[in-house]
């Protein structure tokens, strides 16, 4: 069976901490090796030629997290994001972000609209952010804009189909995800991309985040084009 390769991977980033404790080492210590395993991962996907690649960095449900915690994320969203247009420029790497932004720290929110101003134009890969995330909200938030149309006039409610409501979401230019891949054994979506993985693959592996590499993404995507998938029971 030829190989297919997905055009979007939605990847799950999970067992930071876990990783970290192993090593007698605080959970910050796992989320900035995770990091860095970001830029690694998404320029293996380039070279397999896919062409988007969305990660959970940071959910609605986050906050709830110890306020230290939070706090070193947030820290390290800051150098991140001051530091990944060079990984962009070398990689032809559109960067964006998806999520509730008012929450974040205004120098957050700026530190956004510049990286995703500066890479723009590039095509080869897009990498897509999900900060301050969850499907519900997302949902949530676009029900909300689409009933201020509705109201307004601009839209008939009798015009509203699933695709009306795909444009309403926070980034309805990208396609749907071919493939999920959660990392370290848990085997759920945690609030992900809800109403895009409607019909996407699931690949799910016991190697923790910081450990994921191109050999891992490869044998994902090696899982996937082995797959005969199937629409509307169609066979």
């Amino acid at each position: 069976m030829e190989n297919k390769i997905p055009t979007h991977v939605a990847i799950i980033m999970d067992g930071n901490g876990r990783w970290a404790r192993a090593r007698g080492m605080p959970r910050t210590y796992g989320h900035a090796e995770g990091a860095r395993r970001v830029a690694d991962v998404t320029g293996a996907a380039g070279e397999l030629g896919i062409k988007y690649v969305t990660v959970y960095a940071f959910s609605t449900e986050n906050w709830s997290r110890a306020e230290e915690e939070v706090g070193a994320l947030m820290k390290l969203f800051r150098s991140y994001l001051k530091t990944c247009t060079k990984d962009a420029d070398e990689n032809d790497m559109r960067i964006r972000v998806i999520g509730d932004r008012t929450r974040l720290d205004p120098d957050i929110q700026d530190a956004i609209s510049r990286v995703e101003e500066h890479t723009r134009s590039y095509s080869r890969v897009t990498l897509t952010l999900a900060i301050n995330y969850g499907g519900r909200d997302e949902l949530t938030r676009a029900v909300k804009k689409l009933a201020r149309d509705v109201r307004s006039g601009s839209l008939e409610c009798d015009e509203v189909t699933p695709e009306t409501i795909g444009s309403y979401l926070d980034a309805p230019d990208i396609p749907d995800p071919d493939l999920l891949i959660r990392t370290c054994g848990e085997q759920r979506i945690s609030n992900f991309l809800l109403w895009q993985l409607a019909y996407t693959e699931l690949y799910f592996t016991d190697v923790a985040w910081p450990d994921f590499g191109a050999a891992e993404l490869r044998e994902a995507v090696e899982a996937y084009g082995n797959r005969d998938r199937r629409f509307g029971g169609v066979k």
